[in-house]
């Protein structure tokens, strides 16, 4: 390879052994160039501005100027493709996640230990998700406080579809008792949505999740390829943005109408008869764990047409496999699109399988699952039918 065509990479971690680790395998892949070090965030900020990497690796736990603060800075004025090299601890997968909420692109787990042989365990990930990062065109960050707009969605008659209407804004916290729950549709069987991502979608869920209203009408499955130990507190950061409540899901507890249930990233999740979680944590399948398609192939199959599949984005194509058993039970498929995805592959791969009934940007994908999921649809198969 060229060394014009390397990917240029600023490394930016308080720990001088750390650093030497990190460019030792990105000098023996020798498709990167090493442009710079950082030893803290004030110097990360300085160095991405004055250098222009084409991605950086971020610690999170550095002295002056720490990784959430130095991603906040970039992300808002020079923003480049971030990774997050951090810890697998709990107060290491809060700041992790809350660095993918100010826009960092992806995270590689420190092994406990941080040893040289043990960041060679994780060589392949951060070469693969450094490649990837690189090829994301980021925009500048503005944090927003306040309402959130959404939009609300109506059918037409000529082609079926949902198309946006007028907008409508979401409430801050304490104006959500403000919203009639919605009325329930009798002898209807629990409907239930899932909404998968890989690469971009803790940040992506952490905005979409809070544009569901509370009574909410079915049960929401969250499917988000992430280490096992980073989603408890994934769950838990949902929970506060989200109207409706959120919890990490457990094996053999029931579903029910205005809960969201995050998959445990260790586990794959199945929903059997009558509704019923069943979580395996055996070798992964495709590559993944959890794997996308194992949930959206049983829900399709359960829940028929009460059934809708959001693929957001993501890298790879799973799920691509899951929203064809969904659209041949009957249920809806949408897919993110490409203006709002950080990485536009599994919604790409989805689209590609015809099985996709809308391509919808992110604003408009929790209306569009209300709407379909508050229209008679008949029973499921809930009940084992």
């Amino acid at each position: 390879m060229m060394q014009g065509d390397k990917i240029r990479v600023l490394v930016a971690d308080d720990s001088a052994f750390m650093r030497k680790v990190l460019l030792g395998i990105l000098d023996s892949d020798g498709g990167f160039e090493i442009v710079g070090e950082a030893c803290d965030g004030r110097e990360a900020v300085e160095k991405n501005a004055r250098l222009k990497p084409q991605v950086i690796t971020m610690d999170v736990n550095m002295p002056h100027m720490d990784g959430l603060q130095a991603t906040e800075v970039i992300m808002a004025t020079e923003p480049r493709p971030i990774v997050i090299v951090s810890s697998e601890s709990r107060a290491g997968a809060k700041a992790t996640l809350r660095a993918l909420e100010l826009g960092a692109i992806d995270f590689v787990a420190k092994p406990t230990s941080a040893v040289d042989l043990d960041m060679s365990s994780v060589r392949e990930e951060l070469v693969r998700k450094l490649r990837t990062a690189a090829k994301v065109r980021v925009v500048r960050n503005v944090m927003r406080k306040g309402p959130i707009a959404i939009f609300s969605t109506t059918m037409t008659s000529e082609t079926g579809l949902l198309e946006p209407t007028v907008p409508v804004m979401t409430a801050r916290a304490e104006d959500r008792r403000a919203f009639a729950a919605p009325v329930a549709l009798p002898n209807l069987q629990l409907p239930v949505a899932v909404l998968a991502a890989s690469t971009g979608g803790p940040a992506t869920l952490m905005k979409l999740l809070p544009q569901f209203r509370a009574g909410f009408p079915g049960a929401l499955l969250v499917v988000q390829h992430m280490p096992g130990s980073f989603t408890p507190q994934f769950a838990e950061q949902l929970a506060s943005v989200s109207q409706i409540p959120v919890k990490q899901a457990q094996n053999g507890e029931q579903l029910r109408a205005g809960q969201a249930y995050v998959c445990p990233g260790d586990c794959h999740l199945r929903v059997v008869p009558p509704g019923r979680i069943v979580l395996d944590d055996g070798p992964r399948i495709a590559g993944y764990r959890p794997n996308i398609d194992v949930t959206l192939e049983s829900v399709a199959v359960l829940a028929g047409g009460n059934a809708v599949a959001a693929i957001l984005t993501g890298m790879g194509n799973d799920g691509a496999r899951g929203v064809q058993a969904v659209q041949e039970y009957g249920g809806l498929v949408l897919a993110q699109d490409e203006a709002t995805s950080v990485i536009f592959g599994m919604p790409f791969e989805a689209i590609r399988t015809g099985a996709v009934h809308q391509v919808l940007p992110l604003e408009q994908i929790a209306a569009a699952i209300t709407w379909r999921l508050m229209q008679p649809r008949g029973a499921s198969r809930m009940a084992g039918s």
